[in-house]
């Protein structure tokens, strides 16, 4: 361990320049002195020589314009092996240092007719291919020569790196010491010499009223800036009128998964019902891309990752009535290399009253033509039965009777298509009384009540089942049993 006589301690500010011996002796030398701040150290240490000599004795700096800072940046390696070879994008940014770049104001003219620069200089490379935010350096370095043999190159050890980016970031590396104890380096002479020092914080603490005094300043900075995005923003929300919903979507048609053939792509379009309009503009359908499927599993699935948004307006007319929530129909199809199309699901989707993320997967089916020649012009020639009405999936928009019978239409089951529904709703009643608010809670409930009939009918058919079971398991106890518990009743 360094003996008590070589204990130092210094108090070093931001860019505070602190020679070493080896400057010292190096800058003295007016042959050694090249560049402008080369003749400025010369002066300084001159003047540091008639005042009696540096104060500081093994702990120096390296400020952020000194040729060791570029050197100690330039020969960084990426890794910690010994013999580290560099590649060809470290070699070629070794010498790229993010500082403030004196920037020339480009006409706008010029700027329009340099778009693409297809023979950018060395420079330009330098300066564009890193991210350009300004950063300062400063080293705190400690001379650990032996004693006596101080203002050798290679007993300087870096002790400190400290770094400020133009976002006002401080980087402390390694960080002060607070309660760890005191960082150690070994040197690797004979004498294997141990040294450890502490990195302490020793700027004033702020005073209270300066810090309120901050605290005010930013503030009103984020005040300003709030303003600011105010101003961008408005505050005029176009509001719907009373009585009448706003339903926006944004939706995604996420997968299809579990169908016959490959490269597939969905036809949907949205159907209102009555009571519901939407703007003359807005765009009630569309096709999705050709997709390739990939295998998941045990089904082949394509990703369409689809998206699509719609706007919609309800209107309540009548109390009475029973309002509709608007219904999403969409047809799998499939296109092979020859250019063949084939159907290969249909679907239908509720779109959901209550508001918020929603993801959904819909089961598919499709029509089944008589015999197996449908079938193998299905496979060979491509086509297949597909429906002209779409809303024959759920109930025909033409049906006008009272039941709907589809006795002889053969299907089978296919894959599935999975939606994601982001939904929004706005309502002037949402801001309004209790009572308007009541009112308009009814409505939706009504609305989800609707777009829930059909786990009503689950849950009937359910009872059904169970029914059946009951009549099944009291036909199958003897007789006597049964004669016997209905006399005791």
């Amino acid at each position: 361990r360094a003996p008590e006589d070589e204990e130092e301690v210094v108090e070093v500010g931001w860019q505070e320049k602190l020679f070493s011996q080896f400057e010292v002796d190096l800058y003295l030398k007016e042959s050694a002195c090249q560049t402008p701040l080369d003749w400025q150290y010369h002066e300084e240490i001159q003047k540091l020589e008639k005042a009696g000599g540096r104060k500081n004795c093994r702990i120096f700096t390296y400020t952020d314009h000194d040729r060791f800072t570029d050197l100690e940046e330039l020969c960084q390696k990426v890794t910690d092996l010994d013999h580290e070879v560099p590649s060809y994008l470290v070699e070629r940014m070794a010498n790229v240092r993010r500082r403030r770049q004196d920037r020339r104001l480009v006409e706008a003219s010029s700027l329009k007719s340099k778009i693409i620069t297809w023979e950018p200089s060395e420079e330009f490379i330098k300066n564009n291919h890193v991210i350009n935010t300004p950063v300062q350096t400063m080293y705190i370095m400690g001379d650990l020569g032996p004693y006596g043999k101080l203002g050798h190159r290679e007993y300087e050890n870096v002790l400190c790196t400290i770094k400020v980016d133009g976002n006002g970031v401080i980087t402390v590396k390694p960080d002060f010491t607070g309660t760890k104890g005191p960082y150690r380096i070994e040197l690797d002479g004979e004498k294997r010499e141990v040294w450890e020092y502490t990195i302490e914080n020793a700027s004033a603490q702020v005073q209270p009223e300066e810090e309120e005094r901050e605290q005010r300043v930013f503030r009103d900075l984020y005040g300003r800036h709030k303003d600011y995005l105010s101003g961008l923003v408005g505050t005029d929300f176009e509001m719907p009128l009373p009585g009448t919903l706003r339903l926006f979507m944004n939706g995604e048609i996420v997968s299809a998964q579990g169908y016959e053939y490959d490269n597939l792509y969905v036809h949907f379009f949205l159907e209102l019902p009555n009571q519901w309009s939407s703007s003359p503009f807005q765009q009630l359908s569309g096709v999705t891309q050709t997709c390739a499927t990939k295998t998941v599993g045990w089904d082949n699935v394509a990703y369409f990752c689809y998206p699509f948004t719609v706007e919609m307006f309800y209107t309540q007319e009548d109390e009475d009535s029973l309002p509709q929530w608007p219904v999403l129909y969409f047809e799998v199809l499939s296109l092979d290399f020859w250019q063949r199309y084939r159907v290969e699901g249909y679907g239908s989707l509720v779109l959901p009253a209550s508001p918020g993320v929603h993801m959904l997967t819909i089961p598919t089916w499709r029509p089944v033509g008589l015999g197996t020649v449908a079938e193998m012009r299905r496979f060979f020639i491509g086509g297949s039965p597909e429906l002209e009405d779409l809303t024959y999936i759920r109930i025909p928009s033409t049906f006008k009777g009272k039941r709907l019978s589809r006795f002889g239409f053969r299907t089978e089951t296919t894959g599935s298509v999975t939606f994601r529904l982001y939904c929004l709703q706005q309502s002037k009643a949402f801001l309004e009384n209790s009572a308007l608010r009541q009112r308009m809670q009814s409505v939706l409930d009504r609305l989800g009540g609707f777009s829930q009939q059909s786990s009503v009918y689950n849950v009937l058919e359910a009872f059904q089942r169970a029914r059946r079971r009951m009549q099944e398991a009291r036909e199958s106890l003897p007789q006597d049993l049964i004669n016997t518990s209905a006399s005791t009743v």
